[in-house]
């Protein structure tokens, strides 16, 4: 177990996709860039079908947390291994749950600029959230977690 017992992440996830989502809005808005040249009504139903996703995502693996009666905030300690559900296609199904919202919300807002946001988004949750809660859970759950991270893909 680490000293604190929390894997020590940067920020908040959300805080960060919302950091990054409002950052490439702002630039884009600030440089003046063209929208995706979609219709109004075809872009809003793309963007309601990917949060309406990123959602259903979010609350399956929220619910199967609060089944094993962990926590999903990673300032707070783990206490069970997910490993069932939505958690055995990919070992991080609430951030691709985030990564389909910011998706939408980008979309919604007709921002190019936010939407190319997102790559640096996920290069920030993979190195500073994802890669720390991973030598955490290493760290806490030892085999069993190594059994699972070898059977399971860290995003899709």
């Amino acid at each position: 177990m680490t000293a604190r017992d929390v894997p020590g992440v940067i920020a908040p996830p959300p805080l960060i996709y919302l950091g990054f989502l409002f950052a490439g809005w702002g630039l884009g808005r600030l440089i003046v860039t063209p929208g995706f040249g979609l219709d109004g009504d075809i872009r809003r139903g793309l963007a309601v079908v990917l949060v309406i996703g990123g959602l259903t995502l979010e609350a399956m693996a929220l619910g199967l947390f609060r089944r094993l009666g962990t926590p999903p905030q990673p300032w707070k300690p783990t206490t069970a291994l997910a490993t069932g559900g939505v958690y055995r296609f990919s070992r991080n199904p609430i951030y691709l749950g985030f990564t389909l919202i910011y998706a939408g919300f980008a979309v919604a807002m007709d921002s190019p600029v936010a939407l190319a946001g997102l790559l640096p988004c996920l290069i920030v949750i993979d190195r500073f959230v994802v890669a720390r809660e991973e030598r955490y859970l290493d760290v806490k759950f030892g085999q069993e977690w190594r059994a699972y991270r070898a059977q399971v893909r860290r995003w899709l």
